[in-house]
């Protein structure tokens, strides 16, 4: 493939949060939009790994919903934009296990995911241990070079880097290696070297915004009325220093706030913190993010209504076709090198 690749998933197990929007989402967005001349944006439903802890979930609603909110967040569909669900490729789950003849248990024992959400139970489905096998798989089948993911995937990154040397040692050069985590913040960051974005826990600002908390004050979802969004953005938590500044150490409630205003606006964050500094009135600065939250829901939220399902069936059937294309040559030269054709 002459096109590098940059791919991308997100899990649909159920609705994101503003932090998923804002850290996730939105950067996808900008990124497709501002590379898809010269990239081919690969966009998949992971629906293969979202079984792996939802079974029982509404994931076909999930996954048309998921879809319609990279529409609603501004994505500008053209030929280099594909849409496709994991499990209609086959070729993933193929390669998967070949992969996982070149994969050692030990490596998988390492993955801080798997040990984290394995600790403390008598076991765990096999899927949580093996699924960076299948990520890895995700990644190879299509030379993908950049994978936007957060800090704790940079793991299961590296373990797919490690898969394919191991693999092109053995069998010659057929898998195109991943940039390191490094390069990868590099080229998303545009250039810079800076951290991703992390929008914090409205009750307790020491976490990241989690849609797993059970609490629903500390976190706004993408379907939340705008007015409960403002509600929770006054209800959040800041401190009692009774100064404005930005400073995620000692003031991480007013500091995410701070961030959420920047980042809700599209302006610079160090802009919004200069507007801010100084101030003593916390309850302006929750009156003016609530403002902004509500305004941003109720516009993407308008976005979405008007996208319909055929409009993403119609994707998904275009991306599937050229998914299933590339995947299945690409897995035809690993069935060759282990004498499978």
């Amino acid at each position: 493939m002459n096109t590098p690749t940059i791919l991308t998933g997100l899990r649909v197990n159920s609705e994101l949060t503003l932090g998923n929007f804002l850290g996730a989402l939105v950067p996808m967005v900008r990124l497709a939009n501002a590379h898809s001349e010269t990239f081919h944006i690969n966009i998949f439903v992971p629906d293969l790994h979202s079984i792996i802890s939802d079974i029982d979930g509404e994931l076909q609603t999930n996954i048309i919903k998921s879809l319609k909110y990279y529409l609603a967040a501004g994505l500008k569909i053209n030929d280099n934009i594909h849409f496709y669900r994991q499990s209609y490729v086959p070729a993933h789950t193929e390669l998967s296990w070949m992969l996982n003849c070149i994969a050692t248990m030990g490596e998988l024992n390492r993955m801080t995911q798997y040990k984290d959400k394995s600790a403390g139970k008598e076991s765990v489905n096999v899927g949580i241990f093996d699924y960076p096998v299948l990520m890895a798989a995700d990644i190879l089948l299509y030379d993908a070079k950049y994978i936007p993911v957060g800090e704790d995937q940079f793991q299961h990154l590296e373990l797919t880097r490690r898969l394919a040397e191991r693999f092109n040692r053995k069998f010659g050069e057929t898998f195109t290696l991943p940039a390191t985590p490094k390069e990868q913040i590099t080229f998303m960051s545009g250039g810079s070297d800076q951290d991703g974005i992390r929008i914090r826990d409205l009750q307790n600002p020491e976490r990241k915004m989690s849609k797993s908390n059970p609490a629903p004050n500390s976190k706004i979802m993408l379907d939340d009325e705008p007015t409960t969004a403002a509600k929770k953005i006054m209800s959040a938590t800041t401190d009692s220093l009774g100064k404005i500044s930005f400073d995620m150490f000692n003031q991480p409630g007013i500091s995410n706030l701070l961030q959420i205003e920047a980042l809700v606006n599209d302006l610079p964050l160090q802009d919004v913190v200069s507007t801010w500094s100084g101030e003593t009135h916390y309850g302006d600065l929750k009156q003016k993010v609530a403002a902004s939250v509500s305004t941003m829901l109720a516009d993407f939220q308008r976005k979405f209504a008007t996208i319909s399902d055929q409009e993403i069936f119609d994707l998904l059937e275009t991306g599937e076709t050229y998914a299933n294309e590339v995947a299945n040559k690409k897995l035809l030269s690993v069935q060759q090198a282990f004498k499978l054709r």
